[in-house]
């Protein structure tokens, strides 16, 4: 049996959740001896058998046409569809329903819902990284539930014996509150989290990758008229500087409108620092009464979230509670016996 990890074309240039998701899920398996590949759809020589499975990671208008495809050579597929949305599940179907009588009249009219449950319904199984993911696809968009398993998001162990120095030597800064991220994506919030941290009498650090959209450029203005944010362009996953900086903070705050579930906020918390996050997206299955949960859409309440956890000193607590349940090498378990069961 081998493995094929497939995902959207730009997945390389968003350097996000699910681009190292890939990476460190395909070395967790490979560390107990399952054969991983990287879809490579430039090799005209690809051969998929039918003991293979393909693993795809988002399900969108991106990925589709590879699950069109893959269906019509009939190689099974499990995918991950990284899929959540602050609507209520009656209001997606009912958007769904909506939609119906336009396919008749405007052929090839498709939304982003629709592509989603295609794409689930031909997965031999969907593998959402949360139970409120989950139950979206099922209550949302009609994914059968025998289809759907939870299989959580992981984290490196490595970030569990991060050393704070390097940092604190190369910025001379400790206690600080940090956000590692996209600024832009109006997804991320960026915006209000940076008003709310402008308010805040302390130190902040936001490692940040800035986006070229409308949002991101007032992000930047917003940082560049603050007392008190000290703006670091992208640190590369793999740089001890990242890890240390997580060591070295004291509040890492993520306060996006939604997560599944946030993998930077797992580092940080892995890291021993506290974690301020949003409840949205299935969030409070990881960290559960670990974290501190603010209103994304609210300034004042991202402030106070923060400043609540700043008066809090930092405990083992969350820090173990990952090491036992989050990290790579326990999911690699049960995504194998899904592989396996297919």
């Amino acid at each position: 049996m081998r493995i094929f990890f497939g995902s959207y074309p730009s997945l390389s240039l968003n350097r996000g959740g699910p681009t190292y998701k890939i990476q460190c899920l395909k070395k967790a398996l490979e560390d107990i001896g399952v054969e991983v590949i990287l879809f490579d759809p430039w090799d005209l020589n690809v051969k998929i058998e039918k003991d293979d499975v393909f693993h795809i990671f988002n399900a969108s208008l991106s990925t589709y046409p590879l699950t069109v495809n893959l269906s019509t050579y009939g190689v099974k597929y499990v995918v991950n569809p990284i899929f959540f949305s602050n609507h209520k599940a009656a209001t997606i179907r009912a958007y769904m329903n909506l939609e119906k009588p336009f396919r008749h009249v405007f052929k090839r009219t498709y939304s982003d819902y629709t592509f989603t449950r295609d794409i689930c319904n031909g997965a031999a199984r969907v593998l959402p990284n949360t139970k409120a993911e989950g139950d979206l696809l099922i209550s949302g968009l009609g994914i059968k539930q025998e289809s759907v398993q939870v299989i959580y998001n992981g984290v490196e162990k490595r970030f569990s014996n991060s050393d704070p120095a390097l940092f604190q030597k190369k910025y001379n800064l400790r206690d600080f509150v940090l956000n590692v991220g996209h600024l832009g994506p109006v997804r991320k919030n960026g915006l209000k989290m940076i008003k709310a941290l402008k308010q805040l009498d302390c130190q902040v650090v936001i490692i940040g990758d800035v986006l070229k959209t409308p949002e991101g450029y007032e992000c930047l203005q917003e940082i560049e008229s603050a007392r008190n944010i000290l703006f670091l362009n992208w640190i590369k996953h793999e740089d001890k500087l990242l890890e240390s900086a997580y060591a070295a903070c004291h509040t890492f705050v993520l306060p996006t409108r939604y997560e599944t579930p946030g993998r930077a906020a797992l580092e940080a918390g892995l890291a021993g620092a506290n974690v301020v996050i949003t409840p949205f997206g299935g969030t409070k299955e990881y960290f559960e009464n670990m974290a501190e949960y603010c209103d994304p859409h609210s300034i004042s309440d991202i402030r106070k979230k923060i400043e609540l956890a700043l008066n809090k000193k930092p405990t083992e607590d969350l820090k173990n509670h990952i090491l036992n349940k989050f990290i790579w090498e326990k999911i690699a378990g049960p995504t194998v016996k899904v592989y396996e069961e297919i």
